[in-house]
């Protein structure tokens, strides 16, 4: 029985400790480097109509605000994109899988996702607001913008099944209901969890969009256009970035769900990359 060789594994240890300082440091040396040439355009461009305000007027701006003005707007969006987010790939997913059954429908489906992917949003978004009331419209576009990411991806993982374990299903009786279930599921899951994690801001895009189109008293979209309409940049600014802090979160969520649900991938990826 070989014996673990406890000096090599604390030199490998020792080897991934510079590795993963650089991946900390990279982020926080950009966030430094945007937060400073930030500073130095609001200041190069200061003035009484300056659409650009500090870093500091910005968040001076939201501690005075405070979490109760955005709170209910935060609410409103994040539950227009969730739902859209869910009914979006729901759709997509299921599409997906009936190609893969009935290989027939993949060019309409590949026509439909691409359809819905090439329609400008503020073409369709009043059109939505005049078929339905409500939220319904916002979550319509929030739905729109997720499909096409996401079928492609689980079509892409569908497809990108080992030939050979497909041979052997076959080889045993199994039919394409029998490859799907079988085989082609999981091979799939690393590329489907990437298109969740692309999904996800597009899915909060697409109801702030929504928001910007409709007859809506709350939600960040129509706070944002309320303050750039009385012309309170910092309110804007703070509000902007807490809409693109909200779409970060939602594109972390499938990535650490991808690496608790698929630990085997992310090994597998740590190892192309040295």
């Amino acid at each position: 029985m070989a014996v673990p060789d406890p000096a090599g594994a604390t030199a490998d240890t020792i080897d991934r400790i510079p590795v993963r300082a650089a991946s900390l440091l990279r982020p926080a040396a950009g966030a430094v480097l945007t937060l400073g040439a930030w500073w130095l355009l609001s200041a190069l461009l200061s003035g009484p109509h300056s659409a650009l305000p500090s870093p500091w007027a910005v968040l001076r701006r939201f501690l005075a605000d405070g979490w109760s003005f955005y709170a209910p707007n935060v609410a409103a969006t994040a539950s227009e994109a969730v739902q859209g987010y869910l009914w979006g790939n729901i759709v997509a997913i299921a599409v997906a899988l009936a190609v893969l059954l009935l290989p027939w429908l993949e060019r309409p489906a590949t026509l439909l996702a691409v359809v819905s992917y090439c329609v400008p949003v503020m073409a369709i978004g009043p059109l939505l607001t005049i078929v339905f009331t409500g939220r319904t419209p916002m979550v319509a576009l929030s739905a729109l913008a997720v499909f096409f990411t996401t079928l492609l991806g689980a079509l892409s993982g569908l497809r990108s099944a080992d030939r050979s374990s497909l041979d052997l299903v076959r080889a045993y009786g199994g039919g394409r209901w029998q490859q799907l279930r079988l085989v082609r599921v999981m091979a799939a899951l690393p590329a489907v969890f990437s298109a969740l994690q692309l999904a996800a801001p597009a899915a909060f895009l697409g109801a702030l969009i929504g928001e910007w189109l409709g007859n809506l008293d709350t939600g960040l979209g129509v706070a944002m256009v309320i303050s750039m309409q009385q012309l309170d940049t910092a309110r804007t600014w703070a509000m902007a970035l807490l809409s693109a802090a909200l779409a970060g979160i939602g594109y972390a969520l499938p990535a650490l769900a991808a690496r608790w649900v698929l630990p085997w991938a992310a090994t597998t990826r740590q190892g192309h990359s040295r």
